[in-house]
């Protein structure tokens, strides 16, 4: 799946005030142009899981829409499976599913059973292959114990479970979800990331996942793409992106040898990490503010060098690295903006 300068700007009519406004409005109507996506650009293959991250508005709905074919992009291409979804929808259906978690592509009054015959005729999956599917999902999902029930008693966990499987029916090769696990309890949630392995891993399917659970990304993800105001703003692996903005870390170690406390023989620090407090046995490691390294790897570096009878981690959990990388960025592009001061084109109006 690759795009390449997607960009999606809508027009909209605005009302004017008042009642004279809105008489104006029937005849001249005031037009305003707003860009939800800008120039946004990657590629994802197969047997890999991208997660798509940003505020609520940055742009990731409108992003998938394009990837699936429901919106036409302004300007730009995207190829999904070698199809340009756009034009070829039909084409494009086959080769992907979509599960979007506030809405279902199954039949509100029927089982969910008969929604997924439905689909099976829709698609044109054979009879031995559509029954083998159902029993891999249930295997995996527990689909059996409610797929009798009609889709619009079933609670949310199940519904999304349903869709799930429903998505993977005609064995795309892409999937697209959008807050797939949005409201559902922790034990249906990890049962939903350990189907996703599933399909990743073992299927070797592509899967682009938004999601405002960091846990979800943490557990599922392995490169991330982070958009806002349409933008991306960072690409790369989940741990590159842990250790440029996770911030700081720290160790407390107890030693079992008070005496061999770490600077107090003159012996050099392990590289990388500095004493923030000691007391007695109890000793507090971090970051030296030199070379980055990650928790894991100061801790490997602590535990060949001492001998420890306890230890705890803290770093900054997920949503906070995320946070900081948004800031981060957003700062550095303000500061080379043109008109910024770092940008070297200010206003003289601005010299000391």
């Amino acid at each position: 799946m690759i795009a390449r300068g997607l960009t999606k700007t809508f027009r909209t009519a605005v009302r004017r005030p008042g009642f004279g406004g809105a008489l104006r409005s029937l005849v001249d109507p005031l037009r305003v142009e707003k860009t939800a996506v800008q120039d946004v650009s990657f590629s994802v293959g197969p047997g890999q899981l991208l997660a798509l991250l940003g505020p609520n508005g940055a742009g990731k709905s409108t992003t998938i829409k394009m990837l699936t074919g429901i919106l036409t992009p302004s300007s730009g291409e995207a190829r999904v499976a070698g199809v340009v979804p756009y034009r070829e929808r039909e084409r494009n259906a086959h080769n992907i599913g979509a599960v979007f978690g506030q809405r279902t592509q199954l039949w509100w009054d029927l089982p969910a059973r008969e929604s997924f015959t439905i689909l099976r005729d829709i698609y044109g999956v054979p009879e031995t292959e559509h029954r083998a599917r159902l029993r891999e999902f249930d295997g995996l999902l527990e689909l059996s114990e409610f797929w009798d029930t009609r889709v619009r008693h079933l609670s949310l966990g199940q519904r999304v479970r349903c869709d799930l499987a429903g998505a993977l029916l005609h064995d795309p090769a892409i999937v697209f979800l959008d807050e797939p696990t949005i409201g559902m309890d922790v034990v249906v949630k990890e049962q939903v990331r350990g189907f996703l392995r599933h399909q990743v891993e073992q299927r070797g399917r592509t899967v682009l996942l938004t999601t405002h659970d960091m846990t979800e990304v943490g557990r599922l993800a392995e490169r991330v793409v982070l958009i806002n105001h349409g933008r991306i703003v960072l690409d790369g692996p989940l741990e590159e992106i842990r250790r440029r903005f996770g911030g700081t870390w720290q160790i407390h170690v107890t030693l079992t040898d008070p005496a061999a406390a770490p600077g107090a023989d003159g012996a050099p620090l392990p590289p990388g990490v500095t004493v923030l407090r000691r007391e007695g046995p109890r000793v507090v490691f971090g970051p030296d503010g030199g070379a980055e390294l990650t928790v894991h790897e100061a801790l490997k570096r602590i535990v060949e060098r001492y001998r420890i009878a306890d230890l705890a981690l803290e770093e900054n959990d997920l949503e906070d690295v995320m946070r900081a990388a948004y800031l981060r960025r957003e700062s550095e592009d303000a500061d080379t903006a043109p008109g910024s001061e770092r940008d070297g084109t200010a206003p003289a109006a601005r010299a000391r």
